[in-house]
């Protein structure tokens, strides 16, 4: 029983369905923030970090404002996820210089969005040309 409360509790999720979880470097808490995903989020969270991580070897993972991010290590993050109540945003912090460009725009003149909904068709093609040609733009400091 106090292994399930555990659980319960480590998937807290705010008020716009994106987990709650510590701020943290490495593998371990990305993972643990797609495992506290809400429903088909999950799996989708898995296959983009897996997508993620053919593209770029090696990538540097973190969790912060309860978002993973990734990047190459001290070149700064070129990549965020965020879960909202019914998509999963994808943040390319350079976004605007991928060709051709995600087709979200940002308040900031550089990010691009990919907005992931439940039913969308999903090009894993151009997803991973896309964070291959992100990781190798200048990353945010964050």
């Amino acid at each position: 029983m106090a292994k399930s409360t555990a659980a319960k509790a480590e998937r807290k999720l705010l008020s716009s369905s994106n987990p709650q979880i510590a701020k943290g470097y490495g593998d371990a808490p990305v993972q643990a923030y797609i495992a506290a995903m809400p429903g088909w989020m999950r799996e989708m969270g898995g296959r983009l970090d897996a997508l993620i991580e053919r593209a770029v070897p090696g990538v540097h993972k973190a969790v912060k404002w309860n978002s993973p991010l990734y990047g190459i290590e001290g070149e700064g993050w070129f990549l965020g996820l965020h879960c909202l109540t019914a998509y999963i945003k994808v943040a390319f912090f350079r976004g605007a210089s991928l060709k051709p460009a995600p087709p979200g725009e940002s308040r900031s003149r550089d990010t691009r969005y990919l907005d992931i909904h439940e039913d969308d068709a999903f090009d894993e093609a151009q997803f991973s040309a896309w964070v291959k040609q992100a990781s190798q733009l200048p990353g945010e400091r964050m």
